[in-house]
């Protein structure tokens, strides 16, 4: 069809015939003020023929989550595919989050007060691979986790990247999610703000000595025993998260220090703690990895 038609609404649109050119220029300034968090209204205030009402219908009717995030997901595959190597250099299976706080109407009902940056706000987190390509965000409250969205978004981006490690900040790890990282097949990679008073954790009972040069860091051994008690809990978790069947969120509120008591936390934490302590030694190692 080269021409489409537009349908009267309750707010005063009249019927007429709009044809591809100029639904083309709509849609694209819409998805300008949508990309670029602009606006519908700002984009217009450049001086332009278009009203807002006209440019709100054409997003209400023509652009929606779900075709819209499908749309995304094949221009970033079409990007991996298509660059060059001599210029962005080799593919990258690496990928780094982090999440930024945005002001928002009071009346939105994900709008939170943000204890760190004083004030309310929602926060939008973002995985970036290392040639700055956002592969995927979602939109967060201020109180939820960073550690859940990390994991949902390695899960959940959909593009054709695979993903096998995962650069965060401080706020973006613990030990639990280096356990849950662990079991579902990637690496967490922190830059940790307080590592100088990080302590590894020994392999076995008796082996401090072994290490006299690392006396002051080191700290009591893993608890093995303990992991295998509970291996079967913690991977039907890990099978929970990768199956979707708990939202992540969700199942890390069970396990946290208001929890220090409940076996499976105490098992999550132990493991997080062994592969902490091998990132910890990778890290102090090696100049590439820092």
């Amino acid at each position: 069809m080269s021409r489409l038609a537009l349908r009267t609404n309750s707010e005063g649109w009249g019927t007429g015939i709009l044809d591809r050119r100029t639904l083309q220029r709509r849609l694209l300034l819409c998805l300008y003020a949508l990309g670029t968090n602009t606006g519908l209204k700002r984009v217009l205030a450049g001086g332009n023929d278009l009203t807002y009402d006209e440019l709100r219908y054409v997003k209400e009717c023509y652009i929606h989550k779900d075709g819209l995030k499908a749309a995304i997901d094949k221009v970033v595959n079409a990007t991996l595919k298509v660059r060059k190597s001599r210029i962005w250099g080799e593919g990258t299976t690496g990928c780094a989050s982090d999440s930024k706080k945005l002001q928002a109407w009071d009346q939105n009902l994900m709008n939170e007060w943000h204890v760190r940056y004083r004030g309310r706000g929602v926060m939008v987190y973002w995985h970036v691979e290392k040639n700055s390509l956002c592969i995927y965000s979602q939109l967060k409250r201020c109180s939820s986790s960073e550690v859940g969205s990390m994991i949902e978004d390695v899960m959940r981006h959909c593009t054709d990247m695979q993903i096998d490690k995962q650069y965060v900040d401080s706020h973006g790890q613990s030990e639990v999610a280096f356990a849950f990282c662990e079991l579902l097949g990637f690496s967490l990679m922190p830059r940790l703000k307080a590592i100088a008073r990080k302590k590894l954790y020994l392999p076995d009972a008796g082996e401090q000595n072994l290490y006299s040069n690392l006396a002051p860091i080191l700290t009591r051994p893993i608890n093995w025993e303990l992991i295998r008690q509970q291996y079967d809990q913690i991977v039907k978790y890990a099978a929970a998260l990768q199956k979707r069947t708990a939202h992540t969120d969700s199942i890390l509120r069970r396990f946290t220090r208001n929890n220090l008591q409940h076996p499976t936390y105490q098992t999550l934490s132990e493991l997080g703690r062994a592969v902490k302590t091998i990132f910890l030694c990778q890290y102090l190692e090696s100049w590439g990895l820092r």
